[in-house]
């Protein structure tokens, strides 16, 4: 939860300074749990984020291991194809993977580059453009970017682990008429369950859930519809159908788990929690129609065809 480069502190999601004293650290922390607490009129997910705050630095001991940390990441698994918010390396895992074409967060991390050259200034060195603190000091805009990208590269390291019965295209674009590159479509999935486009976010906080839409306070235009539009651009132009709509979030900022929001313009629509993406894909999405026999390859074959990556 606090380790996004959009995420707030444990302090800031409390609403007080970390050198606050311990007294007024519980005080503070009893005052927003009844400002968000669902019974009263607040909002079930920042309820939960309080509550998680409040296991980061509750205890003394808690909260001398969290100020000793703030600020840095946690590190990655050997086997993880990223450190942190570096880069991504290549694993040594030698198991079957899903079939992958495309660069997962490619684009953003390139755009990411661009924008903290531009922040620190043209010609001004900068050792590590991952560095925690640099990081944090970036206007939300830049770290929108990397924190997209992580999410990208999450939700394809997901995908790989489902095996050889999975194909995934990343960074697809997906731009009509005066497009830029920005119009992607985040990932394409297809496996026994279906045919997917996924939309990989992070908006650095908890969000809520309106009308078949994402909405929150950090949540700008219409997450759910741009990614059906996008949707529909590559299906026409591939001669394919998909069976439903997938948006991942980190597993901090949703409710549930899975929550299935029904056909939005006639398309199935689930918002996940990261480590609840697998189980979506394996087991289909409601109404989403079943992709199985020669019709794989027939959509794999279209896709291979016509797909452009950003």
């Amino acid at each position: 939860m606090f380790d996004s480069p959009l995420s707030a502190s444990a302090y800031e999601v409390l609403g007080v300074a970390p050198d606050v004293s311990d007294d007024e650290l519980r005080k503070a922390f009893r005052v927003r749990l009844r400002q968000t607490h669902p019974d009263a009129g607040g909002d079930a997910a920042s309820f939960v984020q309080v509550q998680r705050a409040w296991e980061l630095v509750g205890s003394p001991e808690a909260r001398a291991a969290y100020d000793r940390t703030r600020g840095s990441v946690p590190d990655a698994p050997d086997d993880d194809i990223s450190a942190g918010w570096s880069a991504p390396r290549a694993r040594a895992d030698t198991r079957p993977r899903a079939r992958s074409a495309g660069h997962p967060g490619g684009w953003r991390r390139e755009r990411y580059l661009d924008l903290m050259r531009e922040w620190v200034g043209r010609g001004t060195p900068i050792e590590d453009p991952y560095d925690p603190q640099l990081v944090r000091s970036a206007p939300r805009e830049i770290r929108r970017l990397l924190a997209d990208a992580l999410a990208e590269e999450a939700t394809a390291r997901t995908v790989a682990d489902l095996g050889v019965g999975f194909s995934v295209w990343h960074d697809v674009a997906a731009a009509g008429r005066g497009g830029g590159p920005d119009d992607k479509l985040d990932h394409i999935v297809l496996g026994p369950s279906g045919l997917y486009g996924v939309l990989s976010e992070d908006f650095g906080g908890p969000v809520g859930l309106r009308r078949g839409e994402i909405v929150g306070p950090a949540v700008s235009g219409a997450p759910v519809s741009d990614l059906l539009g996008r949707m529909r651009t590559v299906a026409r132009a591939a001669g394919v159908r998909f069976s439903g709509a997938i948006v991942v979030l980190p597993d901090d900022d949703v409710v549930q788990q899975i929550t299935e929001l029904g056909k939005v313009r006639g398309v199935p629509v689930v918002v996940a929690g990261r480590s609840a993406l697998a189980t979506v894909l394996r087991r289909g999405v409601t109404g989403a129609r079943d992709v199985g026999g020669n019709e794989v390859f027939d959509i794999r074959t279209r896709l291979d065809q016509t797909v452009h990556f950003v």
